[in-house]
């Protein structure tokens, strides 16, 4: 008894095709539009994370800060109705 192969396998023909089917592939390109507006949001996105990355404390001012708080003669009624007034403005009181 002989079996009949039903679409013989030929290896040769297999390979052809995939090199063939890949160098269709690799000719076509794919490509993409933004409108203005996803441009403009994009470089908002990009600017507001820059901006919250840096770094909001400046080591120089607090330094500078530490140094007159530490002087007694420093803080008087002046600077501290000064510095009251400046945290009631801030609050919206």
């Amino acid at each position: 008894m002989m079996i009949d192969r039903i679409g013989s396998i030929n290896p040769v023909a297999s390979s052809r095709y995939d090199r063939n089917n890949q160098t269709n592939r690799i000719a076509q390109t794919d490509s993409i539009s933004l409108s203005p507006e996803a441009v403009e949001r994009s470089e908002l996105y990009r600017a507001h994370e820059l901006v919250a990355a840096a770094s909001d404390v400046r080591a120089d001012r607090i330094a500078e800060l530490k140094q007159k708080i530490a002087d007694p003669s420093y803080i008087t009624d002046t600077i501290v109705q000064a510095t009251a007034d400046n945290i009631i403005e801030a609050l919206g009181l």
